[in-house]
């Protein structure tokens, strides 16, 4: 996602010009959890590891998108999302990026408040079967007016696998299984971070 002004939680202000000072630059302002970001496990206190401590080898991998865009406004992404085809080639390591189609609605206050969620029942599987990231549209994995239900789907996923929220473009790819790559900024002791998500097909 591009931040700018009207993005919650992101603020730019001018710090140099090249009028003035010989060059441009800005101050940014970030929330650690704006835009498309990551989370790491200390966000909820799964563990002390915090963002710059996870191995950039959990960064990149073979990714599945699961089409889920029937689920609606506060639906339950669930195991079931996940086609046959799917099924029959994932492995251990692989990571599942979920479409609901929900990036549609940044910037408007449906797009926080109504979001789609990851079942529980898909959190453990994604536990069991070993997912390295999943990367969703809406701004978290679960309802983040629920305080029960987001600590509990955080909990379950960051016990082992890296979570990308605010996913955009997933409508963009012409095939189910591609390259992910998800790279957040490096920041020491960081809870989360912006990233930048890009998918390479082959």
């Amino acid at each position: 996602m591009t931040y700018h002004h009207g993005v919650n939680g992101f603020s730019k202000e001018v710090a140099k010009t090249k009028d003035a000072d010989g060059w441009n630059a800005s101050t940014l302002t970030f929330y650690s959890h704006v835009g498309t970001h990551m989370d790491a496990p200390f966000h909820f206190n799964v563990s002390d590891q915090t963002i710059e401590e996870i191995p950039v080898s959990d960064f990149v991998g073979r990714a599945w998108v699961v089409d889920a865009r029937d689920v609606g406004a506060r639906g339950l992404v669930t195991v079931q999302h996940i086609s046959e085809s799917i099924l029959k080639k994932f492995v251990a390591g692989d990571s599942l990026i979920i479409w609901t189609g929900w990036s549609q609605y940044a910037g408007i206050q449906k797009y926080r408040d109504e979001l789609p969620r990851i079942s529980e029942a898909l959190a453990h599987w994604c536990i069991a079967h070993k997912v390295k990231m999943i990367a969703v549209e809406p701004p978290s994995v679960a309802d983040v007016n629920n305080l029960e239900e987001v600590t509990r789907i955080h909990e379950i996923l960051l016990e082992g696998v890296v979570i990308i929220e605010g996913l955009t473009n997933i409508e963009a790819l012409q095939t189910d299984c591609v390259e992910l790559i998800a790279l957040p900024l490096k920041i020491e002791k960081g809870d989360g971070a912006p990233a930048r998500v890009i998918a390479i097909e082959r």
